[in-house]
């Protein structure tokens, strides 16, 4: 029964998606629980389908509850549980469809960001999941992966839950505080809160792979 809802709000929200082209008009629905509806959808498409815009839509959400539109609390929560089903959906497609899957896994491997990133974290399954989600390539990639191995997924269900809630309370408070500040310029709070988000998760990457650099550096010196 859960399925099947998942479902429809997922069909609601791709429709929305179609129709407005971009995740910022679905804020602007006419009822809120359509809203809160739409804004789970497409978070747990973004899951499946990288080009669904889950950032852009929790960011527009949180700036519209800034200025009273929406409710913080349930976006926070849709966002969360969004992001739990859209995680769960690709891990078991993955290891229900391996052999789809894993050209589209190779494929997304190729792509430098994405291998750099999965090498300065690999060797941890609570990193990989937790650390993953921030970055939409390398999250897609570290679920796929997730389901073609043999993790329990009650192990890999625990930690991303925890991505989830992480995830989307820090997008969603910073868009909201940043909308407090520039009340009256809400594109300009999602583009801050977007960039600002961007610039933090790349400062952490860099310290990370200095640190994975001067570690398999030492580890060569030694005898």
């Amino acid at each position: 029964m859960l399925a099947g809802v998942a479902v429809v709000v997922v069909v609601v929200a791709a429709g929305l998606y179609m129709a407005t082209g971009d995740g910022f008009s679905v804020t602007d629905a006419s009822s809120d629980l359509l809203t809160y509806l739409g804004i789970f959808g497409l978070v747990a498409l973004d899951g499946v389908v990288p080009i669904f815009p889950a950032e852009t839509t929790l960011n527009a959400a949180a700036t519209s509850a800034a200025q009273g539109t929406l409710d913080l609390l349930p976006v926070i929560m849709m966002g969360a549980l969004g992001a739990i089903v859209g995680d769960s959906s690709l891990f078991w497609i993955a290891r229900r469809s391996a052999r789809r899957i894993q050209p589209q896994l190779d494929k997304a491997k190729a792509n430098p960001k994405v291998s750099q990133g999965l090498a300065i974290m690999t060797g941890s399954v609570p990193v990989l999941i937790v650390g993953g989600r921030y970055v939409p390539g390398l999250r897609f990639v570290v679920n796929a992966t997730m389901g073609l191995s043999d993790i329990p997924y009650r192990r890999f269900l625990g930690w991303s839950v925890l991505s989830g809630v992480l995830w989307s309370t820090y997008t969603c408070l910073l868009a909201y505080w940043i909308g407090l500040s520039l009340g009256e310029y809400p594109l300009a709070s999602v583009v801050i809160s977007g960039t600002v988000t961007t610039v933090a998760i790349a400062v952490v990457f860099w310290n990370l792979r200095r640190e994975h650099a001067r570690t398999a550096g030492h580890a060569q010196d030694s005898p």
